[in-house]
Order: C-alpha cells, then structure tokens, then sequence
C-alpha cells in the first residue's frame, strides 16, 4: 500500500475513527499500548490485558475457536470491552508474535 492510497482513507475516516487511528499509530510507536501489560514474570512475558493473567493470544486463539466478545466476557468476568479492543488491535499490530505464542503453548 501507499502512502498517497492510506492518505485518501485516512481523510474519509469519521473524526471518531480518526482519533482511534492516531491512538492505534501513536501506540505502534511508542511500544506503550493502551491496557495491554508486558512483565518478563508474568505469563511468560507475554502480552496481556493490564492487571490480569490473561494473555492477549489466548484472546485470540478463543476467538478463532468460535468464541464471541461476549462470550470472551462471561468467561473472563474481570475483563472489558475496552480490554478486549485493546487486545484486538494490539494482535492485529503484533500478528507474528501473537502467532508465535500460539504455536508456543500449542506444543507445551
């Protein structure tokens, strides 16, 4: 994709959608992503929602299962849906490490 081609869209985007592009582009950045927590003693060192044990790829591997957003909040009752946003977009930024701790924890 080009830059002039992301540029056109960026303009058509809601002032809403805007401001989550600036916040998903100001995160990737920065390496600080919103609710989302790295701590080498913690799950592995995986990422996971903030204040939890629970890793983002296992998020994502439930979903590929079939699981829905609510689903994902009955089972997991201290997240939200806000974690769960931030869990999305931290994989959709971050697919290879995501697919790596699946395959990971797959063969453990």
């Amino acid at each position: 994709m080009k830059l002039e081609d992301l540029e056109q869209q960026l303009l058509a985007l809601s002032p809403s959608e805007k401001v989550q592009a600036i916040q998903l582009l100001a995160q990737s950045l920065g390496g600080n992503w919103q609710g989302i927590e790295r701590t080498p003693k913690v799950c592995g060192g995986e990422a996971r929602i903030a204040h939890t044990r629970i890793p983002v790829w296992v998020l994502v591997e439930a979903h590929r299962m079939g699981y829905s957003d609510a689903d994902l909040l009955i089972s997991y009752p201290s997240i939200t849906e806000q974690d769960l946003a931030n869990a999305w977009a931290y994989a959709k930024a971050h697919p290879d490490e995501i697919e790596l701790a699946i395959e990971r924890n797959e063969v453990a």
